[in-house]
């Protein structure tokens, strides 16, 4: 059966980085308070001719020119985000547009900080059964758009950037293995962003207060470390492997105290876990693609290592995923 195999990796982040001593500036906050509650020291904020779709466009480009592969030869782009240029068309038809990948069809899926995996799993499907697809998935947030700045909880925890990784088909040992998808609609409110207040009077709600993320940051610690804990030992277990089988482990870079508490619970060694949350904050779908561009980049991935993805976000959305790299 053929696999869908990661052929090559690409990350944009905006040129602008504000650091925590610059928040101060901003909100009653300090380098030391969100330091020591997230590991985050900076961030990367969009500015002009930075739009979510610049972005992820720049981030695929560099995807691309790691394979050789053309844009015209793509079959299928998705992009991953909660924080999209427009509602309609979407961020992967604007991609499409830019990289002139005219035979391709695109569309964005929002899992919020879990979309990457999502859609790493739903990459993987199609190429199972179209082994010689060409699918560009990318990861990309403008979230600076999106945060309350006057909410130190929440404004201080969150970046811009794009990663993107080219997939095709291959049938050796390489590839995606498998994965574990969770979804919680129950648990909403604990992580949320609402939509534009709506035009229509009678589809208003009382609660609204503004497009922007609130976040119960209590609740989703907890829920977040038990749920991605389940994920992956579940999966883990499914496909005959342990903890100790993996060489380097990939989470969605959150807050510093859910990865290593995660890692802990895991007893996955700490040089195992690649994390670097201290340089952009959550980046939320865009999270996992640059982590694993930055890890390709620096010779963290060989060939044959086995791969582990984590992730956890809104909706309440949370899962696991295992590759051969």
């Amino acid at each position: 059966m053929s696999r869908a195999v990661i052929l090559g990796t690409g990350s944009c982040l905006p040129k602008r980085i504000v650091t925590n001593a610059e928040l101060e500036q901003m909100v009653e906050t300090s380098d030391e308070w969100i330091a020591s509650r997230t590991g985050i020291r900076s961030r990367h904020i969009a500015g002009q001719g930075e739009q979510n779709f610049q972005l992820a466009t720049k981030a695929g480009r560099r995807a691309l020119a790691v394979t050789g592969i053309d844009p015209q030869d793509l079959d299928l782009i998705i992009v991953a985000t909660l924080s999209p240029h427009m509602i309609m068309p979407s961020t992967a038809c604007f991609v499409q547009a830019e990289l002139g990948a005219e035979n391709a069809f695109a569309y964005d899926i929002n899992a919020a900080c879990a979309g990457f995996t999502y859609g790493l799993d739903l990459a993987s499907n199609y190429i199972q059964n179209r082994p010689d697809m060409k699918i560009l998935l990318i990861g990309a947030e403008t979230l600076s758009a999106r945060v309350n700045w006057q909410d130190r909880n929440t404004c201080v925890l969150f970046g811009d950037g794009a990663g993107a990784v080219v997939l095709g088909g291959t049938n050796d040992e390489r590839g995606v293995l498998g994965s574990r998808l969770h979804s919680d609609g129950a648990l909403w409110n604990l992580l949320c962003m609402d939509s534009p207040e709506s035009n229509n009077p009678d589809l208003r709600t009382d609660d609204w207060v503004g497009p922007h993320i609130r976040m119960n940051g209590g609740e989703i610690f907890k829920h977040a470390v038990r749920m991605m804990e389940d994920a992956v030992n579940t999966l883990l277990r499914k496909h005959g492997f342990t903890i100790n089988d993996v060489d380097i482990m990939i989470p969605h870079q959150a807050n510093i105290r859910i990865l290593k508490n995660l890692r802990e619970r895991l007893g996955v060694a700490e040089d195992k876990v690649f994390v670097n949350l201290s340089k952009y904050g959550n980046t939320s779908a865009a999270s996992i693609p640059i982590a694993l561009d930055e890890a390709h980049r620096q010779g963290r991935l060989h060939r044959g290592d086995l791969v582990l993805l984590c992730t956890f976000g809104g909706g309440l959305t949370w899962g696991s995923l295992l590759l051969r790299w």
